[in-house]
C-alpha cells in the first residue's frame, strides 16, 4: 500500500491522503475547487469549481502514474441538483466519448468549505512499481 501525495493538488486539510494506492487500486480522496498554488477556493460559477476539481483528480492520478481513463468509479456530491447541467459538462469533457466511469451523482446539504461539487473516485490500471 503507498499513500499518494501531488504537490499539483491541495494538500489534505484534515487525516486523509490525498489517495492511497493498493493493489493497483487508486483510492481518491473527495476533491474540492481548492487552488493547490494558493490553499484558496476557486471563484466562480460550478464549471468553474468542477474544473479545479477535475484538475485536482489529474493532479493525483498523474503522481499515481495514471490517467482519466484508469477511473473506474466517480462520486459526486453536489451542493444543489440545479448545478447538475453545468458540472456534467465539464466533467464530461475530461473522457473519451464513451468511456466515462461509472457514477452517481446525490445532492447533499453542505460541503466543506461550502463548495458546490465534490468529487471521489476509484482508479484501476498499471503503474509504476512501488
Amino acid at each position: 500500500m503507498k499513500h499518494i501525495l501531488s504537490k499539483d493538488a491541495p494538500a489534505p486539510i484534515g487525516p486523509y491522503s490525498q489517495a492511497v494506492l493498493a493493489e493497483g487500486r487508486l483510492y481518491l480522496s473527495g476533491q474540492i475547487a481548492l487552488d493547490p498554488a494558493t490553499g484558496q477556493l476557486v471563484e466562480g460559477d460550478v464549471a468553474a469549481e468542477t474544473r479545479r476539481v477535475m484538475d485536482n483528480i489529474g493532479a493525483v492520478l498523474a503522481a499515481a502514474g495514471m490517467k482519466f481513463g484508469n477511473l473506474v468509479k466517480c462520486s459526486i456530491f453536489l451542493k444543489s441538483m440545479d448545478d447538475f447541467e453545468a458540472m456534467n459538462a465539464v466533467y464530461g469533457s475530461y473522457f473519451e466519448a464513451g468511456k466515462a466511469p461509472a457514477r452517481e451523482t446525490v445532492e447533499v446539504s453542505r460541503l466543506p468549505r461550502n463548495v458546490r461539487v465534490e468529487i471521489s473516485g476509484i482508479a484501476y490500471g498499471r503503474t509504476p512499481a512501488y
